[in-house]
């Protein structure tokens, strides 16, 4: 210890112990350096693909073969979908025209989601009205009469064409094909044969856009107002990202010989009522998603290739169907008075050079001297064909949560198959129809009954001063086409069944059969079960008429 230690022992044995401290200390410290360029070492490695860990071994792997042309990237919403949206909108239209499985996927998902329309059937919350379930019923009667008044008429659409239901078809036509469909809500004249002013004007996904835009499409950049409001392809944002207007040009982006461009601003609810002006109908797939997404978008790529395929397999096929002759002279010269055959015609009006040969259905080419021909034989249509069709249509109908089996209205599985594929796939349409409801279906009917109510054709008191009377009021489930059945008669069993053991009810079960309404179909058995009695009891009655024999004298 020193004389320091012989003089002061313990303040010698603070310092010594201060010491061995600091050097556990620096001990620590380089431990901790250590193991941190360890962790940079490793973490350099990996990036370099030296070294793999968690997703870097498999996903976000840089250094494996199939990963060096892997080239992806990902920003907002906005740098996604707005860039692309008008080019995924062209390709979706042209292969739900053009393309027979583009076509059958948009045709399927409408009909199975859609059919004839989504009719709705009033639910009264009676019990929170404070009323008796008798006069719930009476007053949903008459819901359902003045409803189907206004929704059976064409006069519900702003150009009178189409009912509501037609409506319903084109706006999910247009999400399908566009990724949204838009309504303006209008309000028209009182006609005697409709006492109501509400009008459902559709318009095109394209007439939505900037105003400026001359063909619709997304020139990268927003228009900000002064008041820090912005405009995005059409749709006006305040600066918290809430949803106030949208602009409409007079007509169709691109079409040059219409006139004069004009924007027309709409907000988005009335600023007295809150009532909608505006209905906007797509299913939002990320958050701060302003604008929808074609349904075909993720298998465009797909079904080209598939299309174009099936083409070439068709060309092949019609080749190898035709049937020509070559004829060869001794002096190598043809019959210059043939006329082709019998009963065919180019309908070109143009003819065959001499020194051209002709391939077509039955047509008779003359050989020069020292020309032959040889025959080439085709391995198409390949008989794989139908495999890889059928592969490719699987692949695409996994993409739109379609069963390859309803995709191609195919149905060579087992019934366990066949059943799990039907199950399958209607998850995928209840779910479509229950969003369509809440953006359209719903929004349209609250509108009507506003209307309803104001004008006296419905009673319903504290309707408009207070929201939950106005949500029991105007409760309701719509109802579309069922789900159909592979065996009627076993699933009718297990129907009846479930509602024996109270698992369902006889409502749901009409709508999951056939799509019918339970209370009508009580009051039209009540009616025949009347008229069946009827007819008995007047057979059973002495010189009661019987078949073949009249019923009265004149």
């Amino acid at each position: 210890m020193g004389i320091l230690g012989n003089v002061f022992p313990g303040v010698a044995a603070k310092r010594a112990e201060a010491k061995l401290r600091l050097e556990e200390a620096g001990i620590k410290q380089d431990v901790l350096m250590a193991k941190r360029a360890m962790l940079g070492s490793v973490i350099s490695q990996s990036c370099m693909g030296q070294t793999a860990s968690g997703y870097s071994h498999g996903g976000a792997s840089r250094r494996k073969s199939w990963a060096k042309k892997y080239h992806s990237s990902s920003l907002s919403p906005e740098s996604d979908i707005e860039e692309n949206r008008k080019l995924l909108r062209e390709r979706s239209r042209d292969l739900s025209m053009n393309s027979p499985i583009g076509a059958a996927a948009v045709a399927s998902t409408r009909t199975n989601c859609i059919g004839p329309g989504l009719v709705p059937k009033p639910k009264v919350d009676y019990e929170f009205l404070g009323i008796t379930k008798e006069e719930a019923k009476e007053f949903e009667k008459q819901v359902k009469k003045e409803f189907a008044l206004w929704a059976e008429s064409t006069l519900c659409d702003n150009n009178d064409q189409n009912n509501f239901y037609e409506l319903q078809q084109i706006v999910f036509s247009d999400w399908l094909k566009n990724g949204e469909g838009f309504a303006l809500i209008k309000y028209g004249e009182v006609l005697p044969d409709m006492p109501y002013r509400l009008r459902i004007k559709l318009i095109e996904a394209d007439r939505v856009c900037t105003p400026g835009s001359l063909d619709g499409s997304y020139d990268g950049f927003n228009t900000r107002k002064k008041n820090g409001d912005v405009v995005m392809n059409g749709i006006e944002a305040d600066k918290g990202g809430k949803v106030i207007a949208y602009h409409v040009c007079s007509q169709f982006p691109g079409e040059y010989n219409q006139g004069e461009y004009k924007w027309q601003r709409i907000e988005k609810r009335g600023k007295n009522t809150g009532n909608p002006n505006i209905l906007h109908i797509f299913n939002a797939e990320r958050a701060g998603q302003y604008r929808g997404v074609p349904f075909l978008a993720p298998v465009i790529q797909a079904i080209k290739q598939l299309t174009r395929y099936t083409e070439a397999e068709i060309m092949a096929a019609i080749i190898n169907s035709m049937f020509s002759i070559f004829i060869q002279t001794e002096n190598g010269e043809g019959i210059t008075d043939f006329k082709g055959v019998d009963g065919e015609e180019d309908g070109t009006g143009e003819g065959v050079e001499d020194d051209e040969l002709e391939f077509g259905y039955g047509t008779i080419n003359f050989l020069k001297t020292g020309e032959t021909v040889k025959a080439v034989e085709s391995t198409h249509p390949s008989s794989g064909y139908d495999v890889f069709a059928f592969t490719m249509a699987t692949h695409i109908g996994a993409a739109l949560e379609i069963a390859p089996e309803v995709l191609l209205k195919k149905f060579t599985n087992n019934f366990s198959a066949s059943r799990g594929a039907l199950n399958e796939k209607w998850k995928a349409f209840r779910m479509r129809r229950k969003w369509f409801v809440n953006d359209f279906c719903q929004e349209v009917y609250v509108l009507w009954f506003n209307e309803a109510v104001s004008t006296g054709r419905l009673k319903a008191p504290g309707y408009f001063n207070n929201p939950l009377v106005k949500k029991a009021y105007t409760n309701t489930t719509w109802n579309g086409p069922a789900q159909g059945h592979l065996n009627p008669l076993q699933e009718a069993s297990a129907a009846a069944k479930r509602i024996e053991e109270g698992l369902s009810t006889h409502e749901d079960e009409c709508v999951a059969m056939n799509g019918s309404d339970f209370d009508d179909n009580i009051r039209a058995l009540e009616n025949e079960n009347a008229m069946l009695a009827g007819a008995r009891a007047f057979l059973a009655l002495p010189g009661g008429s019987r078949k073949g024999e009249d019923s009265g004298k004149d």
